[in-house]
């Protein structure tokens, strides 16, 4: 039930379940060579692969649902969209979010019924969920390296083939033209070079050697003279540095204690289910 699940079991849940509705009827999906596989075959095929699991999930899904009313629990637009741009948040905007949404096979409105589902389950289950302090406690001191803050550096770099070339770039910031304009201009990294060269945050061990040894030893706004790694020749620009520091409690609780209700509720939500099954009268005519 982790919330950053919602993308990879959406997607197969709404994929499997697309592909077996319907899937009844003997028009043809495919013809090889003038011959019909049907749609009959191709449901045959799904069910003995994926209709099992994919059953349960549906029927998982709708006690859920009815549980919800049973109780008058509802989710609002609000809460969704609430949801949303945490993810937004999390993936680095809404265009990478729909990338991901996309790639994945899922669509918005998929993702949105698995929030849903999800925060459904949170009202459901998730009151009867304490995180004390001592567990909190516990945690972190399990986990304090994970919460140190490592140094970090941000920066921007425009990669050419040639020091010839590095030199001319190297020349043309003396003069003081513009770092973003000539990354889009001469940067052969096509990932970054309409960025400005953008390469957001980094720590050590991210980054190629030589790279990382001119960036962490340059001041902010500091840009550097051409850097040689395997990759061709870089001129790097630091735009910002974060030192490193201990982990403290206080600045992570509120990130641990959702990480112990999340656990928490995973654990209950399964043995919630299996009640609400066992008083449920369920017909599985797959089983």
């Amino acid at each position: 039930m982790k919330k950053a699940m919602y993308i990879a079991i959406g997607a197969a849940l709404a994929a499997a379940i697309f592909l077996m509705t319907g899937f009844i009827q003997k028009d043809a999906v495919a013809t090889v060579n003038g011959t019909d596989i049907d749609k009959e075959s191709l449901y045959e095929k799904l069910v003995a692969a994926n209709g099992v699991a994919t059953l349960d999930a549906m029927i998982s899904d709708e006690l859920v649902k009815q549980e919800a009313q049973k109780a008058n629990v509802k989710v609002t637009k609000e809460e969704i969209d609430a949801e949303m741009k945490k993810y937004e948040e999390q993936y680095g905007g809404a265009e990478a979010l729909q990338s991901a949404i996309e790639s994945s096979g899922m669509t918005v409105d998929q993702l949105e019924n698995e929030m849903k589902n999800y925060l459904l389950i949170e009202k459901l289950v998730g009151p009867d969920i304490e995180i004390t302090d001592e567990q909190i406690d516990a945690y972190f001191e399990e986990n304090k390296a994970s919460f140190a803050q490592a140094e970090q550096v941000e920066a921007s770099h425009i990669l050419v083939a040639t020091k010839e070339e590095a030199e001319e770039v190297s020349k043309k910031l003396e003069y003081g033209e513009d770092f973003a304009e000539l990354a889009a201009e001469y940067s052969t990294d096509t990932a970054t070079a309409e960025a400005g060269g953008e390469l957001g945050s980094f720590g050590k061990g991210e980054m190629a050697a030589e790279f990382e040894e001119a960036a962490f030893g340059m001041k902010a706004d500091e840009i550097s003279e051409p850097v040689e790694t395997d990759y061709g020749f870089h001129i790097i620009k630091v735009t910002g540095k974060t030192e490193a520091a201990e982990a403290d409690l206080a600045d992570n609780k509120e990130q641990i204690k959702e990480i112990l209700f999340d656990e928490a509720l995973n654990t209950q939500y399964a043995s919630w289910m299996a009640e609400k099954k066992e008083a449920a009268d369920i017909k599985n005519k797959l089983e």
